[in-house]
């Protein structure tokens, strides 16, 4: 007998009972049993009996296996169920089944208490936030007595039966475990460039199952021509009988003239050909960017000579024949002359065992709810009679001390003292609630208290922060005030900076902001500031992975026209470095506070981080208004020489020497963009963090000192 914990998969064909039994050992899929059963006829001919002849067949498999205890899973034809693929629109996946019973009603032309019905999302849907985006549903569905029709041999049989699939999904299994399974497990699926797809062919005994896949989506088609159809040919135009024709088929190549035969077939040929042809075009109609690279064949009507070769030449695809599994395992079945000789019909049943050990990637089963309710109930019956044992023997005893303890104590000893204990358990209760009713009102004033100074700190937070940005921006500290001429003070002699716009953007996660191309600019920019400061950078800032949470970033756009190149390497880009950077990261900020009180922060405790200059740029000539040009002045009625930019002495024709204003000035200027993170914190948060962190400086230096006395005292 198999081991446990194994699976049975059984596919009930036409002519054929086969059965495959594998088991997981680690990561590997291990055939350790087999079974291949033929009727004495195909089930579809007139004088078969299909219930006797299944039955007998079951019963030879119970008998050859030791009386099969594992998990069952069976096939069902595709054309006795119905399959059907849709895509959903966006939603949450909380309502991906209310989405899939509409759908359902829909589909299936049927009431659904009438049929048996399950539904899986495919693989390569797309999840974010709990929401499926670009993801396909199967839903399958077969008639509740065709379900109950299809489990009865088993029944008889005494074989429960696990799982119920459809053909064609567990020859999709079996193909995308053993052929896309690296596909399926790397790679993420793109609607716009799906991968390549594979047609599989499963030829049956009355019809044929075509199921084209890309491991990622489905599309199958049942079609009404199979093994059976040679074999009736070959009696229509031979005139022979029903065995002669179904032994001559297999045997094409030794008849007396095989030229014949295949001719005899040919019609048949071409019929299979043009259904395969019309369904693959139909696919193609529906999804016009699918390549299809491959043709796999499946059933023993593939081993006809010269079918698969037929195939290839007239449908133009590689075609290969599935009776290899190369992830499967056991080599005492696979080398086995029987399996070997019938391994292209086993597909299905190799499907079957992948779905029972949780390896398959559809998992839906077509067994009556109420058969799997009825199992359920069944196996915890035991536990359910030992619980009821358990209690009543705990009852029992008890019951007997309870009774033991009553007859030795006399309710009058107590008395006094169990009044005593509930006049104290009273006042206790009273007590209790009144503290419970005082610890509620002051909760109350407490949360009143910190919500009217929160709405304080609130409406001053947006204030403080500006206040802070426009402490930080450079500017020249100019006598009483007062911004002298460019005459006095030349503009390329100034650090001011001018900043023309401030714009903030809110963040529920501030990583949105910080994607890669903003980390490498980021650290670039600080690697330039610390070359330029002559200063060396934390060694944790190159594992810095960048801001979380929610924040705001703010960007102040400006302008500077300390661009002289006569200072090199402090001008333009660096000049933003040496002064709004290092301002940004180090300068302190003082506020008053609600009291009145001068509270001085660093940037990082005002929760700004992360400055960024965002892009390096050169400075370029502009004109600008000249604020001492006067068109009244005598200089103005002058007519100066070429390539005057700016104030300069020149002789006028009197011979007099004048300072002659041009009406505009030509200057270097930068425009920069500055980025920087800003996360608010409340002034009682800053303040209590900085006393936390003023605390735990102090204690710091507390325990060196002590340590530094105690090196002293050893020595």
């Amino acid at each position: 007998m198999a081991g446990s914990a194994g699976v049975w998969g059984i596919e009930i064909g036409q002519s054929a009972l086969k059965a495959l039994h594998c088991v997981k050992k680690g990561d590997e899929i291990v055939a350790d049993a087999f079974d291949f059963i033929e009727y004495p006829k195909i089930l579809s001919q007139p004088d078969a009996n299909p219930d006797e002849m299944i039955a007998e067949a079951l019963t030879q498999l119970v008998e050859r296996n030791d009386a099969i205890r594992d998990k069952v899973c069976i096939s069902v034809p595709g054309q006795s169920g119905l399959a059907k693929f849709f895509k959903p629109p966006p939603v949450d996946l909380k309502k991906i089944a209310d989405i899939v019973r509409y759908e359902a009603k829909q589909q299936i032309p049927f009431e659904l208490s009438d049929v048996i019905w399950d539904y899986q999302m495919m693989p390569g849907a797309v999840i974010q936030e709990g929401y499926a985006l670009e993801s396909e549903v199967g839903l399958f569905a077969m008639k509740r007595d065709q379900a109950y029709r299809q489990m009865a041999p088993f029944q008889e049989a005494d074989l429960q039966v696990d799982a119920i699939q459809l053909a064609p999904i567990a020859l999709y299994n079996a193909v995308a475990y053993d052929r896309m399974h690296e596909r399926i497990d790397t790679e993420e699926f793109d609607v716009d460039n799906p991968p390549t797809s594979t047609v599989i062919l499963s030829i049956g005994t009355d019809s044929s199952d075509l199921i084209i896949t890309n491991g990622f989506r489905i599309w199958q088609r049942s079609m009404p021509i199979g093994g059976n159809h040679f074999t009736r040919q070959l009696t229509k135009d031979l005139k022979l009988t029903f065995a002669k024709a179904e032994h001559l088929k297999r045997n094409a190549r030794e008849a007396v003239d095989p030229k014949l035969v295949f001719q005899t077939m040919r019609p048949v040929f071409n019929d299979l050909v043009t259904e395969v042809q019309r369904s693959i075009g139909f696919f193609r109609s529906m999804d016009k960017k699918a390549e299809i690279v491959e043709l796999l064949v499946t059933g023993n009507t593939v081993k006809m000579p010269g079918l698969a070769a037929y195939l290839g030449k007239n449908l133009g695809y590689e075609v290969q024949v599935l009776d290899r599994f190369s992830r499967l395992t056991g080599e005492d079945v696979l080398s086995m002359p029987t399996f070997r000789d019938n391994s292209p019909t086993f597909a299905v049943c190799y499907g079957l065992c992948l779905q029972g050990l949780d390896m398959g990637q559809v998992h839906t089963t077509l067994v009556p709810k109420e058969i799997l309710t009825q199992r359920m109930i069944r196996a915890k019956k035991p536990w359910t009679l030992l619980g009821l044992t358990a209690l009543m023997l705990g009852t029992s005893v008890q019951y007997a001390l309870t009774q033991r303890s009553w007859a030795t104590t006399h309710e009058n000893v107590w008395k006094g003292a169990s009044s005593a204990v509930s006049q104290m358990t009273t006042y206790s209760s009273d007590e209790k609630s009144k503290d419970a009713t005082l610890e509620n009102r002051l909760a109350f004033l407490n949360s009143l208290g910190e919500e009217v100074s929160g709405n304080v700190e609130e409406r001053l937070i947006w204030l403080e922060m500006l206040k802070a940005v426009n402490m930080l921006i450079p500017r020249e500290d100019y006598p009483e005030g007062k911004i002298p001429s460019p005459t006095e003070v030349p503009l390329e002699d100034r650090i001011d900076f001018h900043i023309t716009q401030i714009e903030t953007k809110k963040l529920t996660d501030l990583a949105l902001w910080y994607t890669p191309i903003v980390d490498q600019r980021y650290k670039e920019e600080m690697r330039n500031w610390a070359r330029t400061m002559k200063r060396t950078l934390p060694d944790e800032f190159a594992t810095d992975t960048g801001p979380t949470g929610e924040g705001w970033i703010v960007q102040l756009s400006g302008y500077h026209f300390y661009n002289s190149t006569d200072r090199m390497g402090l001008e333009g880009t660096n000049h933003v470095r040496k002064y709004l950077t290092t301002n940004f990261l180090e300068k302190p900020i003082t506020l008053t506070g609600m009291d009145g009180e001068k509270l001085t922060f660093t940037p990082k405790e005002m929760g700004f981080s992360y400055p960024l200059q965002l892009d390096e740029k050169e400075a370029t000539d502009v004109l600008i208004p000249n604020p001492d040009y006067d068109p009244a002045s005598p200089s103005a009625m002058l007519t100066p020489p070429k390539g005057i930019t700016g104030p300069k002495e020149i002789v006028a024709p009197n011979g007099e020497t004048i300072l002659y204003q041009p009406p505009t000035l030509r200057v270097r200027r930068l425009d920069f963009t500055f980025q920087f993170v800003w996360t608010p914190l409340a002034l009682s948060e800053r303040i209590k963090l900085k006393l936390e962190a003023e605390a735990a400086a102090e204690a710091e230096a507390a325990e060196m000192s002590g340590m530094e006395s105690g090196d002293v005292a050893m020595n």
